[in-house]
């Protein structure tokens, strides 16, 4: 505990009226979102030093948990190299340095190791570093990418060499960083964005060479609320635009040997018409919800485009959710969910087979690898559960046999025996049937005393799976139980879960985190003494929300990047990312989704009450969640929460939504998040700071 109580920084209240629908909500911080003003660095900078202040007393348990996250890594290690036009790619570390190098051998893993990018040199000169979209040319020379130094996901391409070492003189500002090769080696695709939304609107076409002035814009997406891309399929022949909404997409096509010609729309775009497209030997593959709620595949000729001239390969199930498909000469590996667990199904062309991979767990997460060759009967495959580490194996497609290249390696005692995962389904308030999964170390009593740290998103359909991280350890080792609520607004349980998980249906997700915590409690797994609740961007609209509804159950709280201005976010449409999220959350524009909104957005639901000690971080560069969200909320729970319990704020103020870049300084934050929780975890023990011994 801190020596005194040091007085928490208190921003000034400057009241702003936000009125629309004859409705009027008073901001008292709305002037936080002046990011060029002094004074709004000031505070952020006090509230990182009230939060180090109050603190001080973990700080040697900080760096102990760091260096202790840091030592279960391999210093030196390389990943497993995948066969691409020739090459084997790979990448490696190299003791005491923070990122990656990229090299490739032609031919053979004994052939001489060819230097592609060496990040550690390119990111010396910044305090932030990232590079993304590496895409070597057709002719293997040349090599583009995209680099981002500030972490607001604006890149810039750059081009080099490969046969000379050389950089070359073109660099195009302000994409996604993502660049795809036309056959000729000279022209490359690329996705500019708007400086001011962020929104990735319009496709270009650069020659190497040409002044950056003279590209041409092949694609313009005029509709705000879609964001477009560009790809290449898998069989190499078509250049692929995408245009996707949240409940639409739209793609057009080009022959990568003809760059200059026209591109042709495979289906013209239409409300509530999701799909996806791939191509393979003369057809294109289609994954789609059209009359298939859970998603169907479907294919056509390469000369008859429109959803008319579709027809099933996979037909529409019920019970399963088609989630992706990937694509080869000889077969195709689709990904299924069923009843929340992923499962990899091998499909033949010529109908021999068609069988499901046995991994010998009840819950994890199998997803097909890098595959990028389509010439192969061998399937690249990533895997991992609550118990065991990344593991990257080759499936034989006719022997049925998976053969494990690499597990991720985890340094010092680790033995994955001792430790215990659980899959239970918890029965939410209305009857659905919520899946959790849990872990801990054996040992762990369920008597009710022990920690727990249950996590969520519960967005965007994005399921999070039963996946194995080392930092983890350092809690399960202390004590700590770990569960993930598989609540709706993801689609652990198929499309459906998703739809009943937002727009005017968002609720759900906040009643099934709060009744998974309910069901730990009443199965003794934990007790509102020693439960806690993590979640981050979305997630951190969760955490903000659960706070408001239930404070009672929650020893402390972390609340990540946290999306928790939700009105007069969506109602600004100069922030990036909020056009498109429209179907997401709904448009507060029209009054009925603002009055459901206003129900539950966290910061316009504070009030004068005990909250939950609480841990809230953000970066001043985020470009996702703008810094101001979270630090506004923040300063209304300051003013009117009726506790004594902590609530801190850190702002990086070098980064970004994804935080710090590197191979480990990143989880510096993760320790101040664990000591965070441990110490909450012993006090509530027994009155004393953390423990400094080893578990």
């Amino acid at each position: 505990m801190p020596d005194k109580k040091i007085p928490a920084p208190i921003a000034p209240k400057r009241p702003k009226l936000l009125s629309i629908h004859g409705d009027t909500r008073t901001d008292d911080y709305y002037w936080l979102n002046e990011r060029e003003n002094q004074e709004v660095i000031d505070y952020l900078n006090a509230e990182n030093e009230y939060l180090e202040a109050m603190t001080a007393h973990t700080k040697p348990f900080r760096e102990q948990l760091f260096e202790e996250i840091v030592a279960r890594f391999k210093q030196e290690d390389q990943s497993v190299p995948y066969l691409l036009n020739g090459y084997y790619y790979l990448t490696r570390y190299e003791e005491g340095k923070e990122y990656t190098i990229y090299s490739r051998k032609k031919g053979s893993m004994d052939a001489p190791e060819e230097l592609l990018l060496d990040v550690n040199e390119l990111a010396a000169p910044h305090s932030y570093y990232a590079v993304s979209g590496l895409s070597v040319s057709p002719d293997n020379r040349l090599l583009a990418f995209g680099e981002d130094t500030q972490s607001r996901r604006i890149y810039t391409l750059r081009f080099k060499d490969l046969s000379t070492g050389e950089w070359l003189p073109d660099r195009i500002p302000g994409v996604t960083g993502q660049a795809v090769w036309a056959a000729d080696n000279r022209t490359v695709f690329y996705t500019a964005k708007d400086p001011q939304t962020l929104r990735a609107y319009c496709i270009m076409r650069h020659t190497l060479g040409a002044p950056v002035e003279e590209d041409m814009q092949v694609f313009l997406e005029a509709d705000e609320t879609f964001s477009t891309y560009v790809s290449k399929s898998k069989s190499r022949k078509y250049i692929i635009i995408g245009s996707s909404a949240t409940v639409s997409d739209e793609y057009r096509v080009l022959e990568t040997a003809d760059p200059y010609g026209a591109f042709r729309v495979i289906q013209p775009r239409e409300r509530d018409l999701e799909y996806s497209i791939d191509h393979i030997g003369d057809h294109f593959y289609i994954r789609t919800n059209w009359q298939a709620t859970n998603f169907r595949l479907m294919r056509s000729a390469e000369d008859r485009l429109g959803k008319e001239h579709w027809e099933d390969v996979i037909p529409h199930r019920k019970e399963v959710l088609l989630e992706s498909v990937e694509l080869f000469n000889d077969f195709m590996a689709v990904s299924e969910r069923v009843d929340g667990i992923s499962k990899i199904r091998i499909k033949t062309w010529d109908g021999r087979s068609d069988h499901h991979i046995d991994f010998g767990e009840a819950a994890y997460l199998a997803v097909p690898g890098i595959n990028p060759e389509p010439d192969t009967r061998v399937l690249r495959i990533s895997y991992t559960s609550l118990t065991t580490p990344v593991s990257t194996y080759d499936y034989d497609i006719d022997s049925n046999q998976l053969s494990l290249l690499k597990q991720e390696a985890v340094l010092g005692d680790f033995d994955r025996s001792n430790y215990t995962s659980e899959r239970i389904y918890v029965t939410a308030r209305d009857g659905a049937k919520v899946p959790l999964s849990i872990v801990y170390r054996k040992g762990f009593q369920k008597n009710g005393a022990g920690p727990l740290l249950l996590y969520a998103y519960g967005s965007y359909g994005l399921s999070m799976d039963p996946y194995f991280t080392s930092p983890r350890l350092s809690l399960l080792d202390r004590g700590f139980a770990f569960a993930i609520a598989h609540i709706r607004g993801g689609e652990e349980m198929g499309r459906q879960w998703y739809e009943d998980g937002k727009l005017l249906k968002k609720k759900n997700t906040f009643f099934d985190f709060i009744d998974c915590a309910e069901h730990l409690i009443a199965n003794r797994y934990a007790s509102p003494g020693n439960l806690f609740a993590m979640g981050g961007s979305a997630g951190g609209l969760l955490m903000g929300a659960v706070v408001n509804m239930r404070p009672d159950l929650w020893k402390g709280v972390i609340a990540a990047v946290p999306f928790v201005d939700v009105i007069t976010t969506m109602l600004d449409d100069t922030i990036p990312l909020t056009t498109f999220e429209y179907d997401e959350w709904g448009n507060p524009n029209d009054p009925t989704y603002y009055a459901y909104m206003k129900s539950y957005s966290p910061y316009d639901n504070v009030e004068a009450k005990d909250y939950p000690a609480m841990l809230v971080t953000t970066g001043l560069h985020d470009s996702q969640v703008q810094y101001w969200e979270p630090a506004k909320w923040v300063a209304k729970m300051r003013d009117l929460k009726t506790d004594d319990h902590p609530l801190y704020l850190w702002t990086n103020m070098e980064t970004g939504h994804g935080g710090a870049s590197g191979r480990f300084e990143r989880y510096r934050e993760t320790a101040m998040e664990y000591a965070f929780l441990l110490d909450l975890a012993e006090r509530a023990d027994d009155g004393e700071g953390p423990n400094n011994s080893q578990p």
